[in-house]
């Protein structure tokens, strides 16, 4: 009879990748925002680099510091602000009307359930779950471009989507780690695990790797 392969050791993997890692966007809000101003942060980083989300979540929050504020802003203010982010026409629509629905639904306090988040504009899957993660420490994996591509690679899932990642990841990850995936794979994926050429040497963890998809002139 055949043996089956033992299953991908996810923890281990999980636990060197948390010890290597470095700072990221969202560990920054998490430390020093509250959870309306990482709803924002996070709804306004789609499509964007990191520094730049950084920089006009900044100035943002220093002209509409709470969800009152930004609910009863300009759009053209707005617009202004976060002009050098991707797509700032509907991003200045979402993130001010759901500040207008935190404010009136919910009397001012983000809703902390992934199904109501989902109600908000701008939320989707992953901002709901970076939202569970960062702002409330729920458990929820949030499934970006790298936690998507490191999942792959690794040979954890052969997935299209990042929905299809999420569910599969769901499935395999022990539960107590769920808060620490995409952090992890966020951190290891712009600095080692990149999407063209992975720095493979420079990795605490190839020796879990499958590499899919991996040319084999990644360094």
């Amino acid at each position: 009879m055949r043996l089956s392969s033992s299953p991908p050791p996810i923890s281990t993997v999980l636990d060197l990748l948390r010890q290597q890692q470095s700072s990221t966007m969202l560990g920054h809000f998490s430390a020093k925002y509250d959870p309306w101003k990482i709803l924002i942060g996070t709804i306004l980083s789609a499509r964007s680099r990191d520094e730049t989300t950084e920089a006009i979540c900044e100035r943002l929050f220093k002209k509409y510091p709470n969800a009152a504020a930004l609910a009863s802003a300009p759009p053209a203010a707005v617009e202004r602000i976060i002009k050098k982010i991707g797509f700032y026409h509907n991003k200045a629509k979402h993130i001010i009307a759901a500040s207008r629905i935190v404010v009136n639904k919910h009397h001012g306090k983000v809703p902390d359930t992934f199904d109501s988040l989902l109600q908000l504009p701008g939320v989707g899957r992953k901002v709901a779950g970076c939202v569970m993660v960062y702002a409330f420490h729920q458990d929820a994996i949030p499934v970006d471009t790298h936690v998507h591509r490191i999942s792959n690679r690794l040979g954890w899932v052969a997935t299209r989507t990042p929905e299809q990642t999420e569910r599969e990841l769901i499935r395999l990850v022990p539960r107590q780690y769920w808060q620490a995936v995409n952090d992890s794979m966020v951190s290891h994926g712009k600095r080692v695990c990149k999407p063209i050429t992975p720095l493979c040497s420079a990795c605490c963890v190839e020796t879990y790797c499958k590499k899919v998809g991996v040319k084999k002139s990644g360094r």
